[in-house]
């Protein structure tokens, strides 16, 4: 009875946590008092903008101008208060920040709104604004004088959902040059409330893939990025799950429609239209965050399916889940889990188990990085070495 006590406490104590997350987010606070003054245009901006700028402490600046406005706030992690000048102009400076990818808008009057200064992205469920906070290891991910891949934009029709879908596949530079070869697979998923455009775009992946290819760190192989928010993908005739006591729609979304569709629709395309080997040695799957915790539900439930298995701060694989999935520890080859030195992580503790019981494991640290894009582009970086060898 006692330990029931503490474990019924314990919930109500985790269900809470999101309140009062939402509660310490929409608390407003001044701007930042002591920003070092070199600030400097961000990475993200449109092309022309000023603002917004980062210094070299992290720190965001934005500007609005908004004569009417009667109250403009900068919301990232929190709400910053922004100050009106006497040509109606709005600037807020947040704290610093970690360094790395954070989506942000500005909320005029109560509205939410992206910044005008920004290109857009997808992310926290919107497309909105984004903001690039500088690392001494920026490079890895930049742009170069290399041969370049390309991403090709892949609409497809999915029995499962009875529609068309949509996915990004990542092509090396040597793909079209050479037509009698095939190429191993990553499928690579996203995070809770992002889409298939986020790997691309924020997590610069043809960008990662094209420089470590080039310096022969890691072999060509394909990537798929597909959409996988579960609760969004309704499965029709078939494939619907059987319905719930708690649904009131009856048949429809499921947490796992997207192993429906990644095992009904977008392998079999893949193998279809590229040029893909199609055992389970030349084929992986990986995911950031809620795409992790799909990884590992997918290649536990498909444990002969997947010779490389990904999580970027997404959970990772216990002895029990091996012992529970037969077939898994002679099919993987490499089991990858990592997350940021600010996630209070467990993946070295967890890698070291998984290789006590002969499952080849490596656990990863991005050290100084939260959850965020820069703590998945190092594990993608990191990833990407090890597979297909």
């Amino acid at each position: 009875m006692k330990k029931t006590a503490i474990s019924i406490m314990s919930i109500l104590m985790l269900a809470a946590l999101p309140v009062q997350a939402q509660q310490q987010r929409n608390a407003s606070v001044p701007s930042f008092a002591d920003a070092v003054e070199d600030f400097r245009p961000n990475l993200t901006n449109q092309p022309g903008k000023q603002y917004p700028m980062v210094n070299s402490q992290g720190a965001v600046r934005v500007q609005l101008r908004a004569p009417g406005a009667t109250s403009v706030q900068l919301d990232l992690g929190r709400r910053y208060e922004m100050t009106k000048d006497e040509n109606g102009v709005w600037t807020g400076t947040s704290a610093p920040q970690d360094v790395g990818f954070h989506y942000y808008q500005l909320i005029v009057d109560g509205t939410a709104m992206p910044d005008p200064g920004t290109v857009s992205f997808f992310g926290a469920g919107r497309w909105g604004s984004g903001i690039e906070i500088p690392s001494e290891d920026m490079d890895f991910w930049q742009v170069k004088d290399v041969p370049q891949g390309s991403i090709v934009e892949k609409y497809y029709w999915s029995k499962a959902t009875q529609s068309m879908r949509h996915c990004y596949v990542y092509l090396p530079n040597e793909y079209d040059r050479n037509p009698g070869k095939k190429y191993p697979v990553l499928y690579l998923q996203h995070g809770n409330a992002e889409n298939e455009y986020g790997w691309s775009v924020q997590g610069h992946t043809g960008q990662i893939m094209d420089n470590l290819i080039a310096q022969k760190k890691a072999v060509p192989f394909i990537i798929v990025m597909d959409y996988g928010q579960g609760q969004n993908i309704h499965l029709v005739g078939e494939y619907a799950p059987e319905p719930q006591p708690q649904q009131q729609g009856g048949r429809g979304a499921s947490n796992d429609a997207f192993q429906v569709v990644l095992m009904t629709d977008i392998i079999p395309m893949i193998e279809k239209e590229f040029r893909v080997y199609t055992d389970a040695a030349h084929r992986g799957m990986a995911g950031l965050s809620m795409g992790g915790g799909q990884t590992r539900r997918i290649t536990l439930a498909n444990p002969t399916k997947f010779g490389y298995v990904g999580m970027f701060s997404g959970g990772t694989i216990s002895p029990e889940d091996v012992q529970g999935a037969e077939g898994f520890q002679k099919t993987a080859k490499l089991v990858f889990m990592s997350s940021g030195s600010k996630e209070n992580p467990r993946v070295m503790e967890a890698a070291d188990a998984l290789n006590k019981m002969g499952v080849k494991a490596v656990g990863y640290i991005s050290e100084g990085t939260a959850h965020e894009w820069h703590t998945w582009r190092r594990s993608l970086y990191e990833f990407a070495q090890l597979i297909f060898k």
